[in-house]
């Protein structure tokens, strides 16, 4: 330990420190009254204080921990969280129509933050045993239900929200070979999706079908022995597919989704029901201006104008307390942190190391972009936290976990 210490990452911790610290400030600017106090754990800013303190105390033992644990130990830990997402289904506790939540002396755990974290190091171990070979079939397949049972247990609790995150699992898998092939079809399918809903269904046929053909007589200019068959293959389950979007959105969707959707794609305007916490969260950033209305000093956030502020829409508090300033110093200190783990990943001997960083990074961005984009209405709300600054006591603690796991790891580069 002492050796690693002085290898530690110690820009990443503080770019750590400043999240969490700042989280704080946030989260007590949102729940001000006469009994805000760090230390009253009843109130949510005492109780992130609280959690901030485990999440020091865990990050503590992580470094005291030989790196070579969590690979070896990384099924183990994916299992416990399985048992653990199962468990919720008899002893969880049901809070806004999701079993989400274990109540343990009056705090609530949410298992499904720490299934980020034992998927993480699941899809590293399996992915550097099987030499990284994701152009195999069988291996992708192995790589692949790793990622999807703890989305299925969680999206039956239900929880669509968190269940989604856990697709940046899948973004790693690029960077170890898989072919782009892939990429484009995810990108496609929601591409067309979203057509699908706000386009009528024989110009979106029609997009398809010239797509397609145009690519197959450029692909004919590659290569002269490329067949059409293929094709035309796609073509027929490219339009089933946009034709079953309506029942999959009118059946498979709840309704307070399809509503999300329709307001996003500009087909209804509800700034009173569905569409309040958007509307209001979009105020309230605009209402800071440059600088910001200053600390404790915003007026929608002082008003309660804006629901679950301190979760889901802080973002919506720095924008209007500190301004276009304070909230560029967000992204830039979150893009700057996912660079570097990035960076710091790529220079890694260990395949396991490097590939639990790039899992690390990717949830890391996709938090950040959906949440950050909730609160600017650019994306569907689905409640999603900030990473180290939303409150969330689950969330504080499994991200803290996330990231000192890759600090052990990345210490460790000398003995790889």
């Amino acid at each position: 330990m002492n050796k690693n210490l002085y290898r530690l990452d110690w820009v990443t911790i503080c770019l750590y420190f400043s999240l969490v610290v700042f989280g704080l400030v946030n989260i007590y600017s949102t729940n001000f009254n006469e009994n805000s106090n760090l230390f009253n754990f009843k109130i949510p800013v005492g109780k992130q204080f609280l959690f901030f303190i485990l999440s020091l105390v865990s990050a503590f033992i992580i470094l005291l921990t030989k790196a070579k644990v969590f690979e070896r130990f990384a099924s183990v830990f994916y299992l416990l969280t399985l048992v653990m997402l199962i468990g919720l289904f008899i002893f969880g506790n049901n809070i806004s129509g999701a079993t989400s939540w274990y109540n343990i002396g009056g705090i609530g755990l949410q298992p499904s933050e720490f299934a980020k974290v034992a998927t993480a190091l699941a899809v590293a171990k399996l992915l550097s045993e099987i030499q990284i070979n994701v152009k195999n079939i069988k291996s992708l397949l192995q790589v692949g239900l790793v990622i999807v049972l703890p989305i299925i247990l969680i999206i039956l609790q239900p929880d669509p929200g968190t269940a989604l995150v856990f697709g940046a699992f899948f973004f790693v898998l690029f960077r170890e070979g898989l072919n782009s092939f892939f990429l484009l079809f995810i990108f496609g399918l929601i591409f067309f999706f979203i057509l699908a809903l706000i386009a009528p269904i024989p110009f979106v046929f029609a997009s398809i079908i010239t797509l397609l053909i145009s690519l197959y007589f450029f692909s004919r200019k590659l290569n002269k022995k490329a067949h059409l068959l293929p094709y035309l293959a796609l073509i027929f389950v490219s339009c089933s597919y946009v034709y079953s979007v309506d029942y999959i959105f009118n059946n498979v969707f709840e309704q307070r989704h399809r509503d999300r959707f329709n307001i996003i794609l500009g087909k209804e305007v509800d700034t009173q029901g569905i569409g309040y916490n958007i509307n209001q969260s979009k105020i309230a950033i605009g209402s800071g201006g440059w600088e910001g209305k200053g600390f404790l000093q915003g007026t929608q956030t002082k008003g309660n104008f804006v629901p679950e502020q301190h979760t889901d829409y802080i973002f919506s508090t720095i924008g209007e307390e500190w301004g276009f300033y304070g909230s560029s110093a967000v992204v830039l200190v979150f893009c700057f942190l996912i660079i570097r783990i990035l960076y710091r990943a790529e220079n890694l001997k260990s395949n396991f190391a490097r590939i639990y960083g790039h899992a690390l990074a990717a949830i890391l961005f996709l938090h950040f972009f959906i949440n950050i984009g909730m609160s600017l209405g650019l994306v569907p709300t689905i409640g999603i936290p900030l990473p180290f600054i939303s409150y969330g006591g689950s969330s504080l603690l499994g991200f803290s976990c996330l990231l000192f796991i890759f600090l052990n790891l990345d210490s460790n580069r000398l003995n790889e």
